[in-house]
This record gives structure tokens, C-alpha cells and sequence, in this order.
């Protein structure tokens, strides 16, 4: 067996002196990694400002980094265009944001081709090849065309809505049987793999004998393979991040309140206007709890380029200030609403420090947030995990209090629940939910994955083919 290739949108190249990241894809790649060695391929996040577009490969702990960057038009229509301004909405069941035009599929289908054709330099016939996310879905396609017949699987990290939704796609008869050319495609939960099987069924029909669909000689799997985080070594991190002096002055500043915390990358999939709603109505209904908790709500900017995430920056800011007018005092201020990102060392204290860990997209892949929360408790005194209904993570986390973030009355009561909990309970809670991610921690998810990429699928003979397809 060859090498690991695992090809994702961005790379990230480790740097001299630069404190290590965790956290999302990276933790996912650098798991996979560890397990065999091999090259990480992707773009280098640069958009070029000359004709000729370089590609450039460094060599870090046993890793072949190889990189490239974008052009301008690349960047615009595959990056802004296609991905962000009609994948990333419709993938999220917000059909009604998408923004669809041919050139930017254009731009799309072109990136996808251009990665296929640097990689067709470096690729032995043996390597394992592991494609991450939807802005590569075409990619298998493209390597297959120029006569690549390696194992390749395909991850998403994202939701995958039903076909009634993938079909608004444009041209979607294109793009989504392009999956086909993977051996092996998969999602955070089974509802995505469900969606998606059902995709094949009723637009390319194709169907499966046990999740194996049969398209032409080949076979293609689909599967769930939740993604999980390093629980321990967060676990250890978040004791030891608490005592930070940041940390501590943040703790010192509440004055006894009981902190909740929301960390979210500013996006309208993460539900942040629904859930100022949500504590907004608890101030109203609770009223004892006013000036007893402190909300604080860490939002990094994301695609400022993009106007809808621009109007919504201030959608949010103007609400945070709204409320924070209605109920705050001279000396409590309700919400803290904080447009940075902090480092997972520094979020690891936070996290630990705070009673209620407030996670509630309106729809979300998996949110790692949701783990790291429960994994950075004190388990003799932990906090509690408020989780919308809508996320991957509340497939395995069923300890959490699981709401309907569209529901502001139901997300409101869960948190006076929360803080009220009493501590048997939170700890009866928290043991449940660690036990579940230490099961399925990232290491584990990778080793699955990658298990049943090498492994070749037991051809179907003539007869269960016949049986498998429905009436």
C-alpha cells in the first residue's frame, strides 16, 4: 500500500515558532496523518497576484505539505462564488440565500480540475487518497478522467438536506452524482447518509444493497463517521487553562455571576440572532436571574466580502446593544458580545469557567464546540450543555438539554433549567457525555474511516443485484 493523501480547501503548514492549533479539519488531518504518513494537499489560502501560479511543497514532522494558490477569478468563483454563496446555504437548508450563477460553476468545476491536475503529478497507483468537504466533491471525477484508480473516499463535514433540497441545486445532476466516482462517501450522521442514498435513489437510480450502490463495475459505500475531539487531552488542557491570568481576570470581572458562553464563527447557520432572542426572553420571564449571570458571546467575523454576513455582523451587534440597554445596570452589563477569535487554550479556561455552554446552530455538520464544552468540565462540579436538536452533536450528546433553537420559549427555559440544575444531576449529565466522547474520540474517527476506505467491498453477485433494486 502506498501512502495517505488527504486533499482539503485550505492546508495548514505548520510555522516556526507558532503555538500548535487545534481544532476542526486540522486535528481531523494531523489524526489521519499520525496514523500513515503521507502528503497533505490543498490551497495555500493566497489568492496570486502574478500570471503563473506557483505550486510549493514543504516536509514537517514525516508530512509532505503541498500547497497552491488561487488566482483572483479562481478565488472569486469557486471560493466566494460557488462554495460559500450557493453550497454553504443550500447544504444548510437555506435554499432562500442561495445566489446561483453558471460562471461561478464554472469557476468551481475549474479549481476542482486544477487541483486534479497538480495532484496527477504526485500521486503513485497505490496511494489512499481522503478528500474533505464540499468544495471538492467533483475531485474524485477529475482524477478518475485522467486514469487514477486508487481507493479515494470522500468526506463531508457538513449537513446533507434531502433531495427535495440538493435538487434546487442548478445543475445539481452535474454535480451531485459526481460523489459516485468516491469508493467511499462519508457523513456526520446517519440522516446526512440517509438524504443522501435517497439522492441516489430517486435522481440517479441507483440502488443499495446495505448502503452499497452498485454503478456500473464499481461499488460505492456510504457510512456515518461522527467526528470527535482529542476528549482527553482537552480535558487536561481546559484544567490547566482555567488558572491563565486572562482566564482568571475574566472570572474575577463577574463578580459571582454564573457565566454562559457562546462560540461560534459568525454565520448564519450558527443561530446567533434566535438565541440573543432566547436570553433576551429569559431576562423577561426569570427575572431573578438578572444580575446573577453574564452572557458572553465570542463571534469571529468570517467572509466579510460577502454582503449577507456583513448585514448580519450588525443585525447582531445592534440586538446585543438592545438588550443590553433594556436590562443592564450601572454595574452588570448582560451581554458581552466580543467580535475575536481566542486560541483553544485560552477557550479551554472559558469554557471550564462557565456554568452553561449555549450551542445552538439552526443547523451544523457536527459542532465540535458542543464537545469541547463537555470535555473541558470539572466533573465534580460541571457546567451544563444547552444543545440545539439541529446539530450533529446531538446524536451522540442525548445528555445535553436538547432544544429547538427556532423555539425561543424552549431555549429560554433550558436555560433557567441549566443554572438551576442541581449538581447530582449535572454530574449524572456530564459522566454520560464524556463516556460517549471517549468512545469516539478523533483518533478513533480517522482509524474508522480510513479502515474501511482500504478495505474492498465484497462484490455483489448477479443475484443480489437483482434483489436489491426496488420496485
Amino acid at each position: 500500500m502506498g501512502q495517505l493523501v488527504i486533499v482539503s480547501n485550505r492546508v495548514a503548514i505548520p510555522e516556526k515558532n507558532a503555538k500548535a492549533r487545534a481544532g476542526g479539519l486540522e486535528v481531523a488531518v494531523q489524526a489521519a496523518l499520525k496514523r500513515k504518513s503521507g502528503i497533505w494537499f490543498g490551497w495555500s489560502g493566497k489568492v496570486a497576484t502574478q500570471t503563473k501560479i506557483a505550486t510549493q511543497q514543504v516536509v514537517h514532522d514525516k508530512i509532505t505539505y503541498i500547497t497552491l494558490d488561487l488566482s483572483k477569478e479562481d478565488h472569486q468563483e469557486y471560493y466566494n462564488g460557488f462554495t460559500n454563496r450557493v453550497l454553504w446555504p443550500i447544504l444548510h437548508y437555506r435554499i432562500d440565500l442561495a445566489e446561483f450563477s453558471r460562471r461561478d460553476l464554472s469557476g468551481y468545476l475549474r479549481v476542482n480540475d486544477h487541483f486534479a491536475r497538480e495532484l496527477h503529478e504526485v500521486l503513485g497507483p497505490d496511494d489512499l487518497i481522503w478528500v474533505h468537504d464540499y468544495h471538492l466533491m467533483p475531485l474524485a471525477k477529475a482524477l478518475r478522467e485522467r486514469g487514477h484508480k486508487n481507493r479515494i473516499g470522500f468526506f463531508l463535514h457538513i449537513p446533507c438536506p434531502p433531495p427535495e433540497m440538493l435538487t434546487a441545486l442548478p445543475n445539481h445532476e452535474r454535480l451531485i452524482p459526481s460523489l459516485c466516482e468516491y469508493d467511499l462517501v462519508g457523513f456526520q450522521t446517519g440522516d446526512d447518509a440517509f438524504n443522501f442514498s435517497r439522492y441516489l435513489t430517486r435522481e440517479c437510480g441507483l440502488h443499495s444493497h446495505d448502503f452499497n450502490f452498485m454503478v456500473a463495475d464499481r461499488t460505492i459505500r456510504i457510512d456515518v463517521f461522527p467526528v470527535g475531539i482529542e476528549t482527553a487531552a482537552f480535558a487536561h488542557l481546559a484544567e490547566r487553562s482555567v488558572r491563565l491570568p486572562f482566564v482568571q481576570r475574566v472570572i474575577r470581572s463577574l463578580n459571582g455571576r454564573a457565566l454562559i458562553i457562546g462560540v461560534d464563527r459568525l454565520d448564519y447557520s450558527k443561530g446567533i440572532p434566535q438565541r440573543l432572542s432566547a436570553f433576551e426572553l429569559f431576562l423577561q420571564t426569570q427575572p431573578d436571574w438578572r444580575s446573577k449571570v453574564t452572557y458572553l458571546q465570542i463571534a469571529p467575523k468570517s467572509r466579510t466580502e460577502i454582503p449577507e454576513y456583513a448585514d448580519m455582523e450588525q443585525e447582531i451587534g445592534s440586538a446585543a446593544g438592545r438588550i443590553n440597554g433594556a436590562f443592564g445596570e450601572a454595574d452588570w452589563t448582560p451581554i458581552r458580545y466580543v467580535n475575536r477569535s481566542y486560541g483553544h487554550t485560552t477557550l479551554a479556561g472559558l469554557y471550564r469557567a462557565a456554568r452553561v455552554g449555549l450551542v445552538t446552530p439552526l443547523r451544523d455538520g457536527m459542532n465540535l464546540v458542543a464537545k469541547e464544552y463537555v470535555a473541558s468540565q470539572n466533573p465534580d462540579d460541571p457546567g451544563v450543555l444547552v444543545l440545539s436538536r439541529f446539530a450533529g452533536a446531538a446524536h451522540e450528546c442525548k445528555a445535553a438539554l436538547l432544544v429547538n433553537p427556532y423555539d425561543p420559549d424552549s431555549v429560554a427555559a433550558a436555560i433557567g433549567q441549566a443554572l438551576s440544575m442541581p449538581l447530582v444531576e449535572r454530574r449524572e449529565r456530564h459522566e454520560a457525555l464524556f463516556r460517549v466522547l471517549s468512545h469516539n474520540n478523533v483518533q478513533q474517527w480517522a482509524d474508522r474511516f480510513l479502515t474501511a476506505l482500504e478495505r474492498e467491498p465484497t462484490p455483489l453477485s448477479r443475484l443480489e443485484q437483482m434483489l436489491s433494486v426496488e420496485p
